[in-house]
């Protein structure tokens, strides 16, 4: 199957389809002797997160620019931008982005999947925040994209692998939502702080009967079902009111100070007294179980 799903690609080499998104990455994925075309789509939706502010001037409430200057010839065109690399002072090399796409060998245009592992087995600690869809790039390439996304999804593994993104040699999780192909960016190892080198550690007194108690708390707190869903954004709400009432000449009252609860005097104390709290905040869609 490897071998007809290469061949069946090679028929159809040129035909690519037309993205509705952004594209961030056009490549292959490739495991065995498998190889098919993807194109790689942020997965970060900018449209559902913060409001951005603009800087004004306090005076008259002009918006601050941010010009591209040459000092010669003043202001310039993104157009008439390019990549240079300072070779001395003063002294640049101009270097094209068709001339770096030129260095790439075939091996770097893809994501060469080495291993297929458990998903507990990458630490979400290596994760570096970047994370894209991948969509097939032709017709030729849903074939082997659809089997091998059901395949890693029937076997519950991820794929680990090599890629070169951003002008660099990076590792990425290969992972399936929904039927689709999800890839995460990881940190290599040696980029990551070992976490005994930033925090010390002391062993309380009676650590054993209030493992134990947190414990008891833990499995309290732990849902049959957790729905992400759950999760609200309600601080961007209170900015959305908040600029909608300023444009309309009206001031927002700050929210009243919370009720002061009753002392706590001990970590223990605190323990139990958390097990007859409702554990989980009224947005969050979770099914609460009992404690053992």
């Amino acid at each position: 199957m490897a071998h007809a799903a290469k061949q069946t690609a090679a028929k159809h080499p040129t035909k690519k389809a037309a993205p509705k998104f952004r594209l961030s990455w056009r490549g292959n994925v490739s495991f065995g002797l498998v190889s098919f075309p993807v194109h790689a789509v942020n997965a970060f939706n900018a449209r559902g997160s913060d409001y951005h502010f603009h800087q004004i001037h306090a005076g008259c409430h002009r918006r601050i620019e941010h010009r591209k200057v040459c000092p010669v010839h003043g202001e310039v065109s993104n157009e008439e931008i390019v990549s240079g690399y300072e070779i001395k002072k003063g002294r640049y090399v101009e270097i094209e982005p068709e001339e770096l796409d030129a260095l790439r060998t075939e091996k770097e245009r893809s994501l060469a999947i080495d291993a297929f592992v458990e998903p507990d087995e990458v630490d979400p600690v290596y994760l570096d925040g970047r994370m894209y869809y991948l969509a097939p790039d032709n017709a030729s390439a849903m074939e082997p994209y659809v089997v091998l996304a059901e395949a890693m999804e029937k076997e519950g593994k991820y794929g680990v692998g090599q890629i070169v993104f951003s002008g660099k040699e990076q590792i990425a999780l290969l992972r399936v939502i929904d039927g689709v192909l999800h890839m995460a960016m990881l940190n290599y190892e040696d980029e990551i702080r070992p976490p005994r080198e930033v925090v010390e550690l002391k062993q309380p007194s009676g650590k054993a009967a209030k493992v134990k108690l947190a414990q008891t708390l833990i499995k309290h707190w732990s849902p049959r079902e957790f729905d992400f869903s759950g999760y609200e954004d309600t601080y961007r709400e209170k900015v959305k009111e908040l600029i909608a009432a300023k444009s309309r000449g009206k001031v927002i009252e700050p929210p009243p100070p919370p009720e002061e609860e009753e002392e706590i005097v001990s970590f223990m104390d605190a323990l139990k007294k958390s097990l007859h709290h409702t554990g989980h905040s009224a947005g969050r869609k979770t099914k609460r179980r009992r404690a053992s």
